[in-house]
C-alpha cells in the first residue's frame, strides 16, 4: 500500500469513527455536563438540581451542572450548540432562546435548526410584585399609579432580553404604562431591587419571589396565571382584573443538533421520569410552578411558536441588543 493511500484510509477512518452511531445501551459510560445559562440560583437552579440528581442516579453516572451566564442565555446556549452530539453536553433553555432571534441581529446559532429538544421541563407563571412600600394594592390600583406618573417609574429585568423585561413590555403594550426599564444582573439582585424600593416593579416568575412574598418583603399585586395558585390563593389573576395577560417563565432540556436519535429517547424517558415522580412534582407546585415533562416533537413545536410571539413584542417594543 503507498503511502498517499495508506493516508486517506486512515482519514476516512478517522472520520468514520467520529460519526459512529451511539447506542442507548451504551450511554452514558462517563459524566454528563448540564450547562445552565444563567448565574446560580432561582428557577433554573432549582430545575437542573433535580434533573441532574434524577439522571444521576438512574444513570449511575455524574451529572455536572456548569453555570455559563450572559449574553442573555446566549453564551451558555452556544457552548451547548457547539459541542459534540453524543448526549454528553446538555443545556437548560428558557425564555432568551425564543427572544434572541429577534433582539439580536447577528444571533451566531438558530434555535430552530441547531438544537434537539428533548422537552419542555416545567412552567412558572409570571407574578407582578411591587416593594410594601408603594401605596397599591390592586392591578387596577397599579395600573392609575403608574399612568398618573408617566415615565416615573422604574421596571426590574434579569437583563435586556430576560423573561422578566418580555414580560413587562408585554404588560404595557396592553395597559399603556410607560415604565422605564433597570436592568440587573439576574433574579436575586432584581428582587432585592424591588423590596429596597429602587424599582417599583417586577414582573418576575414565581419560582425566584415566592418566599419573599410569603415573608412580606415584595407585595404580589397579581398573577398571569389561568386561575389562582393553591400556593398564592389571596394573589387573583391579571384576568380578574380585566386583562387578559397570561406569560410566565419556562425552563426545558436540550441537546446538541445531530445528537443520536436513541440518546434522545433515553434522555426524554429518564426525564419524564424524574419529573413525573410525586416528590418532584410537589417540589415546582411548592415554589409555584407546574411540570409539564412533554415530548421532543411538542417541545420543538413551542420553541417556534414562542419564537414567532416574542418577535411581535419585540418588535412592539422596538429593543435591539445589538
Amino acid at each position: 500500500m503507498n503511502g498517499r493511500l495508506k493516508r486517506s484510509l486512515l482519514a476516512a477512518l478517522a472520520v468514520a469513527a467520529t460519526v459512529a452511531p451511539v447506542r442507548a445501551d451504551d450511554y452514558p459510560s462517563r459524566p454528563i455536563e448540564l450547562i445552565v445559562p444563567f448565574a446560580p440560583g432561582g428557577g433554573s437552579g432549582l430545575v437542573a438540581r433535580m434533573l441532574s440528581d434524577g439522571l444521576a442516579k438512574r444513570y449511575g453516572q455524574a451529572v455536572v451542572v456548569i453555570n455559563r451566564p450572559g449574553g442573555n442565555t446566549n453564551i451558555g446556549t452556544v457552548s451547548v450548540v457547539r459541542a459534540k452530539p453524543d448526549g454528553y453536553t446538555l443545556g437548560i433553555a428558557s425564555v432568551g432562546m425564543t427572544a434572541n432571534p429577534s433582539l439580536y441581529k447577528n444571533l451566531n446559532y438558530d434555535p430552530q435548526t441547531e438544537i434537539e429538544p428533548i422537552s419542555l421541563l416545567a412552567n412558572s407563571p409570571t407574578v407582578l410584585v411591587v416593594p410594601p412600600s408603594l401605596p397599591v394594592t390592586t392591578l387596577a390600583e397599579f395600573i392609575a399609579y403608574a399612568k398618573a406618573r408617566p415615565g416615573a417609574l422604574n421596571y426590574a429585568s434579569y437583563g435586556a432580553g430576560s423573561g422578566p423585561h418580555m414580560a413587562t413590555e408585554l404588560f404595557q403594550s396592553l395597559t399603556g404604562v410607560k415604565m422605564v426599564h433597570v436592568p440587573y444582573g439576574g433574579g436575586g439582585p432584581a428582587s432585592l431591587g424591588a423590596m429596597t424600593g429602587q424599582v417599583q416593579a417586577l414582573f418576575a416568575s414565581v419560582l425566584p419571589v415566592v418566599s419573599m412574598i410569603k415573608a412580606g418583603t415584595l407585595k404580589a399585586v397579581a398573577i398571569a396565571a389561568e386561575r389562582r395558585l393553591e400556593l398564592l390563593p389571596d394573589v387573583p389573576t391579571f384576568k380578574e382584573s380585566g386583562i387578559d395577560y397570561r406569560t410566565g417563565t419556562w425552563f426545558g432540556l436540550f441537546a446538541p443538533a445531530r445528537t443520536p436519535a436513541a440518546i434522545i429517547g433515553s434522555l426524554h424517558k429518564a426525564t419524564v421520569d424524574i419529573f413525573h415522580e410525586p416528590g418532584a412534582r410537589s417540589k415546582i407546585v411548592e415554589f409555584g410552578g407546574e411540570v409539564v415533562a412533554n415530548s421532543p416533537a411538542e417541545f420543538r413545536a413551542f420553541i417556534k411558536d414562542e419564537t414567532e410571539h416574542l418577535a411581535k413584542v419585540v418588535q412592539g417594543a422596538g429593543i435591539r441588543l445589538d
